[in-house]
Formats: structure tokens, C-alpha cells, sequence
């Protein structure tokens, strides 16, 4: 499987200022970043709790 290269992410970033307009990139990009917080959170929680029953 490739890599994404320059180009790619030129076309992806075209793309996406197209259909977000250029005043929206910065609040789906917070958005998505606050959704990737979460779920590693939530994948730390769940390590802990697995942890903890082995422990007893």
C-alpha cells in the first residue's frame, strides 16, 4: 500500500476547503481533534479497568 504524498494532501486539502469553506476548517478540525482526545481517554479507562481485574 502507498503513502499519502504532497500531492495527495493537495488535493485532499482542496477538497475539503471546498466543501467546508475556508471559515469552517479550523472548527471540524477542533472537532475531529476533541473526538480523537475521547476516544484515546476512553481506550486508557478501559486498559485500566483490564488491569485492575488481573490484579485481584
Amino acid at each position: 500500500m502507498r503513502s499519502i504524498g504532497m500531492p495527495e494532501l493537495l488535493v485532499i486539502l482542496g477538497v475539503a476547503v471546498l466543501l467546508f469553506g475556508g471559515k469552517k476548517i479550523p472548527e471540524v478540525a477542533k472537532g475531529l481533534g476533541e473526538g480523537i482526545r475521547n476516544f484515546k481517554t476512553a481506550l486508557k479507562s478501559e486498559e485500566e479497568k483490564v488491569e485492575e481485574k488481573k490484579q485481584a
